[in-house]
């Protein structure tokens, strides 16, 4: 255990190294000193990362310990690159800029609520407890820049509170209420979900009146993009509940239907909304004259390119690049900004660390045995990858842009603290996918327990039922069939088969009472028996059901055939066999 603490440890050291070295070089370059302002917010975020560390030790010991420092070296190389567009502004003149440090501050608030959650909530499923309570409450922070006074419209959207000289974006929050809601929704309803309907092309369709939640969602989606005019909210809540709905239910037809809502979404917002359009023609025909120097047209995208084209393999060095050219560089934009002076090489580096993050997520939704826990872990890891993908994708010209930023680099406190929290959950979660079998003391394993026992109880109960309700078929079967079952059994017993003897037969002795009866006379002895308790009618049935009859022939009511009678064939071997066991 000791070993293992020490690598995790190591693990957190060489990021934070790394990021205080990126910032040094940095420095050096653009300034020849280490500025003292952000060498203290520095210590402080890098003692608040230590702290945090150590709680989760504490109170969440068997979590996952690979996404702490993959957090930690990503929101590090955010805040180099948002210093340094910072100190390029102020030498370029276009004013003092401080969005460096306030990221510090967001970054300290973020681990503060993170560290308060590890505290408090040991168990990740008592968030299933107030499903239509998150619903709730994140419908109403996706609806809340409508409201007339603190929402505010920023470059065609309205997404955003206004308080005083700060912003915030609601929507970041309301993707983690809406996940908790979803995978509550969907492991209480994942049977019904499942059960398909007919089968086209070798895809099983599901029923028209499981419909309804898709339908809800994507009706919901369409409403925030016609309300506040946001392509990216709308698409990314909408593909996180269609991927939790896979998950639910392992019908590949819910992707194909999410795939034609989106298709028709896309294409009625692009006839719908001209800012919507403006993407899409910016995005086919970026360098045409005409579209990059129009309002909202392809002069950002083409600006992005053109700092990826100047960064190349391994880019122009930290502080030596001209990322302040491209419009929005530390936000929307930030991953052209970090193409330029950390070039190829360095991208590939940072998309690594997100395949870490979104990797471990899914190690965990598979190791987890709660399927709340599945469908959670699965969702959020899903929304960061989501999120990634389309940022990433819209710089390079993969898709059009979708005005969403990418988790833990790009400025914006909102942003920070909502993918803080995600990973915090995803630690809570690795907890108890993690936690090993022995461990039996916890409140998880009491839990699943319980629910074990109710279960097989309530299976019990029902074999039980099943049992009752069969033997007492049987016995009135049995009961109507008994006047026919007596007359075979006397005919057999009086005109006997003939039997044809291929050898001397030797002499029988009698049966005794402990033999074995030959299978023909079992029923002779239930026909001739007239059982009087309960005990008597239970050896008779299992008498007819094909045992021995040790018991049945210690009755006082029933008598064995007589010796002399004639058997059939198969008697006559069992006989011949006992006889010569007697000799």
């Amino acid at each position: 255990m000791i070993a293992r603490r020490i690598e995790q440890a190591s693990m957190l050291i060489l990021a934070g190294a790394t990021v205080v070295l990126g910032f040094f070089q940095m420095f050096m370059r653009v300034h020849n000193s280490f500025p003292t302002n952000y060498a203290t917010r520095l210590g402080i975020v890098g003692a608040l990362f230590v702290v945090f560390w150590i709680i989760l030790l504490v109170r969440q010991p068997h979590a996952d310990q690979t996404i702490l420092p993959c957090v930690m070296l990503l929101s590090g190389i955010g805040l180099i690159m948002i210093a340094r567009i910072d100190n390029q502004n102020d030498v370029f003149g276009k004013g003092h800029s401080t969005v460096a440090l306030t990221q510090m501050i967001w970054l300290c608030v973020a681990l503060i609520l993170c560290a308060i959650l590890v505290i408090f909530m040991r168990d990740y499923r008592v968030l299933r407890k107030f499903s239509y309570l998150s619903m709730v409450a994140g419908l109403v922070l996706l609806l809340s820049p409508m409201l007339p006074f603190v929402g505010k419209e920023i470059n065609g959207a309205r997404v955003w509170l206004a308080f005083g000289s700060h912003t915030l974006q609601p929507a970041e929050f309301a993707k983690l209420f809406l996940a908790f809601f979803f995978a509550s929704y969907l492991f209480d309803h994942r049977d019904q979900l499942a059960v398909g309907g007919k089968k086209i092309l070798g895809i099983r369709l599901p029923r028209l009146q499981d419909l309804g939640p898709i339908l809800v969602v994507w009706v919901v989606c369409m409403g925030v993009l016609v309300l506040q005019h946001d392509l990216g909210t709308s698409l990314m809540f909408f593909a996180m509940f269609v991927s939790m709905l896979y998950v639910a239910t392992g019908q590949k037809s819910w992707i194909l239907i999410g795939f034609v809502g989106f298709a028709v979404g896309s294409v009625a917002a692009v006839m719908m909304f001209s800012h919507v359009g403006n993407r899409v023609n910016a995005w086919l025909h970026p360098y045409d004259n005409k579209i990059y120097n129009a309002v909202g047209g392809s002069f950002q995208l083409v600006q992005g390119r053109f700092g990826l084209a100047t960064g190349g393999m391994t880019g122009t060095g930290l502080g030596q690049g001209h990322p302040t050219v491209t419009p929005f560089a530390n936000s929307d934009f930030i991953y052209a900004s970090l193409g330029e002076e950390l070039g190829i090489a360095g991208l590939f580096a940072i998309l690594a660390l997100y395949l870490i993050i979104i990797g471990t997520g899914m190690i965990i939704a598979m190791k987890v045995a709660d399927g709340f826990g599945k469908l959670l872990a699965s969702g959020l890891v899903f929304t960061m990858a989501f999120q990634v993908f389309t940022v990433v994708g819209g710089v390079t010209g993969v898709i059009p842009l979708t005005g969403l930023t990418l988790p833990y680099l790009a400025a914006g406190g909102s942003s920070l603290i909502a993918n803080c929290i995600l990973a915090s959950l995803l630690l809570i979660i690795s907890n108890s996918a993690n936690k090993p079998v022995s461990d039996t003391d916890d409140d998880a394993f009491q839990y699943e327990a319980l629910m074990a026992l109710r279960e097989k109880e309530k299976k019990a109960a029902q074999a039980r039922t099943a049992q009752s309700e069969a033997e007492t078929s049987a016995n009135e079967a049995e009961a109507s069939d008994e006047s026919g079952t007596n007359a075979d059994a006397f005919a057999t017993m009086a005109v006997p088969a003939p039997v044809t003897p291929v050898a001397p037969i030797e002499p029988i002795e009698p049966i005794a009472s402990t033999t074995e009866t030959p299978r023909h006379a079992r029923h002779t002895a239930q026909a001739v028996q007239n059982p009087s308790n309960e005990e008597t009618e239970i050896i008779a049935q299992r008498t007819h059901d094909g045992n021995t009859l040790p018991e049945a022939t210690a009755m006082p009511n029933l008598r064995p055939p007589a010796p002399s009678a004639p058997r059939h064939a198969a008697g006559s071997a069992g006989s011949s066999s006992s006889a010569r066991r007697d000799r």
